[in-house]
């Protein structure tokens, strides 16, 4: 079974998100913030981490760095969902591909849950 951590400040999403990945065989875990993302990895490492970029604290990109810094959990695939708009992105979205290993980028306003699962399992399957 697949396990997903979910980076998600919003608790309703969260628990969305949670349920969505639950419901379709996989065991999830949602955090708030990128401290207890580390420390989630810690407890059990993710087959597939689904980010927002926009976390109290330390943003989803400061976060991707410090995930990126060890190397056991560089190729971790990272799909970042993200309340952030196209416009907002566009200057850094090839930095998070490149550079950070970001597999996906969603926005939230244009993807459905079915399709955040859909994009979590492509990545899964390139494993």
């Amino acid at each position: 079974m697949s396990h997903v951590l979910l980076l998600e400040p919003n608790t309703i999403l969260a628990a969305t998100y949670q349920a969505a990945f639950t419901a379709h065989g996989f065991t999830a875990v949602a955090v708030s913030g990128a401290q207890n993302g580390i420390h989630a990895i810690d407890a059990r490492q993710p087959d597939v981490i689904v980010l927002e970029l926009q976390l109290p604290s330390h943003n989803g990109v400061e976060f991707l760095h410090e995930l990126r810094s060890y190397p056991e959990w560089h190729d971790i695939p990272v799909v970042v969902h993200t309340s952030l708009t196209p416009v907002q992105t566009e200057s850094y979205v090839s930095i998070l591909h490149d550079a950070l290993g970001v597999r996906a980028v969603l926005y939230k306003h244009g993807t459905s849950l079915a399709e955040l699962v859909n994009a979590v399992k492509a990545q899964l399957a390139m494993v």
